[in-house]
């Protein structure tokens, strides 16, 4: 499943560079749950975070000449560049100013409008091999990657003691690395 990935990414990359329409088309309906993920993780405002998504496929466009596949994966180049983008938002003095003028009610992200990032998982193969996992270890991981639960949050709701949080996201994610070798 990876080696198609990473067919899918050898292609892709040459057409975004053409500057085809077609190319952008395909990297967002196939990336931009993810990357809507990673910025939303950072900055918890919907309305920013959609913002800064589109923000982050600019930068992606205007910069995939210095993408060096001997580097990294596509997909991860762009969870840096949303990451940094998202990062340097919090930073700036427009956010820091809208957080101090903001109520509660603007603070507070209401779970059903998450973006869902379901389909992007299943893209890259990734639904699958957690299934794969032992059942507790499995869960553990769906609880963080896919409902976006922190390990605290976990042991929390759930009633597990945090080691055992943290051994059990360590023996799936350690399981997972070794299925991608």
């Amino acid at each position: 499943m990876l080696n198609v990935i990473a067919d899918i990414e050898r292609r892709l990359v040459p057409m975004l560079i053409a500057g085809e329409e077609e190319a952008f088309t395909l990297l967002y309906d196939n990336y931009s749950a993810m990357l809507f993920g990673v910025i939303s993780r950072v900055v918890d405002d919907y309305q920013e975070a959609q913002n800064l998504l589109q923000d982050c496929f600019i930068k992606i466009w205007k910069n995939i000449e210095s993408f060096d596949e001997e580097k990294g994966r596509l997909a991860t180049w762009m969870i840096n560049i949303a990451r940094h983008t998202a990062i340097d938002f919090t930073r700036s003095k427009h956010f820091s100013q809208k957080r101090k003028n903001q109520n509660l009610d603007n603070l507070v992200f209401p779970v059903a409008e998450r973006i869902s990032v379901r389909h992007v998982e299943d893209t890259v193969g990734l639904r699958q091999l957690v299934e794969k996992l032992p059942g507790s270890c499995r869960e553990v991981i769906e609880w963080m990657y896919f409902e976006g639960y922190t390990q605290q949050e976990i042991s929390e709701n759930f009633n597990i003691p945090l080691g055992t949080v943290k051994t059990r996201a360590r023996i799936a994610l350690m399981e997972l690395k070794n299925a991608f070798s």
